[in-house]
């Protein structure tokens, strides 16, 4: 059952930090590019409509839009991890090929927030890209050191596990490291007075459901196929009963524990270059990271149709923004879920 608090915000004390890498993560070489220290994200909020109030991540018409800050979590999505928990809730979701070609999500939380997310995992050296511009936070259970560096010097309020911060617990009835459980008030609670409330806006929305760039002019379409690597397809059928995308991973039906398919209003896929770091993970294979800073094609699905578009993303702070034809695209109101497909080797297919 989904409940909301009011948004509580304490400053953070100095201390020295030693942060613990998690077992699955281990360092080595030069950690490539480096995030620019200080990265600008303005703490303001978005600006006032001129209509009726809106939730800045879907869109979607509010009465009042609470005000506390965007809650990132780093979630896990291999097989043993399944089902998930709390996604189901989240505002937007971004899928990424991570070592062996599976994927882990960023899950975004700002209109709804579960009580728990799990499993909670490491972060990844393109979440620094993903976070940035909500200028919020991001909870996950640890990482090799510069990748925490690059979410810290993004302006990204980290919350970690191995860091011994608060909000963190072990399930039980799962074996490690697939069992780490995120209370979400917990992190929410620990917010620092930096935290931009409410968030901004990372994409256009229309006035209402239908309105959208791709159901107003896109091709009807029933499924969309993903293939993000030989590890992971990912599958969106259109049920036009629920007006959602459901999703899939392969021919298995996506199932949150609480019983609910996994499904979005806007389903968005973006090709964007994947490089590997030199960074190892315990069995040796390189690290990847997903450069979103840079353009690229991709399509929108949203209404039972889908549209080509062009993304761009300026600078790490900066959300992507989509074009279609020059013009700006406009997603329906709802939630989203972001396809990040490398280059060269993943693609995708409707029918």
């Amino acid at each position: 059952m989904t409940r909301t608090t009011p948004f509580r915000t304490r400053s953070a004390a100095a201390a020295a930090l030693v942060v613990l890498a998690l077992a699955a993560c281990t360092s080595g070489g030069d950690p490539g590019p480096a995030v620019t220290p200080g990265a600008t994200v303005d703490k303001s909020g978005p600006p006032s409509p001129a209509g009726p109030p809106t939730w800045p991540l879907t869109g979607v018409r509010a009465e009042k839009v609470a005000q506390r800050p965007a809650l990132a979590v780093k979630v896990e999505n291999a097989r043993e991890a399944r089902p998930l928990t709390g996604l189901e809730e989240a505002d937007m979701v971004w899928e990424e090929v991570v070592e062996g070609g599976i994927t882990r999500f960023v899950a975004v939380y700002h209109s709804a927030i579960p009580d728990t997310v799990e499993p909670v995992r490491s972060v990844r050296p393109m979440d620094p890209a993903i976070v940035a511009p909500l200028g919020g936070i991001l909870a996950y259970s640890g990482a090799q050191p510069p990748f925490i560096e690059a979410v810290e010097d993004a302006g990204i309020q980290s919350v970690i596990m191995d860091r011994g911060d608060a909000g963190f617990s072990r399930d039980p009835d799962r074996s490690a490291p697939h069992d780490v459980i995120g209370d979400m008030h917990a992190f929410l609670d620990q917010a620092d007075d930096e935290r931009t409330v409410p968030p901004p806006a990372q994409f256009a929305y229309a006035g209402k459901a239908g309105q959208g760039t791709a159901s107003a002019e896109g091709k009807a379409a029933g499924t969309l196929e993903v293939e993000l690597s030989p590890a992971q397809t990912t599958v969106w059928d259109w049920s036009g009963d629920g007006g959602e995308w459901r999703r899939s991973d392969g021919s298995t039906e996506s199932v949150s524990t609480s019983g609910d398919r996994l499904a979005a209003t806007n389903v968005l896929v973006l090709s964007a270059k994947v490089v590997n770091t030199s960074f190892k993970d315990p069995s040796g294979a390189p690290v990847p990271e997903t450069k979103l800073v840079g353009s690229g094609k991709g399509v929108l699905a949203s209404g039972g149709k889908t549209v080509g578009v062009r993304w761009s993303k300026k600078d790490l702070a900066s959300p992507v923004e989509l074009t279609r034809g020059g013009e700006p695209v406009e997603l329906d109101p709802g939630s989203t879920w972001i396809e990040l497909v490398p280059r060269g080797s993943g693609s995708w297919s409707t029918s």
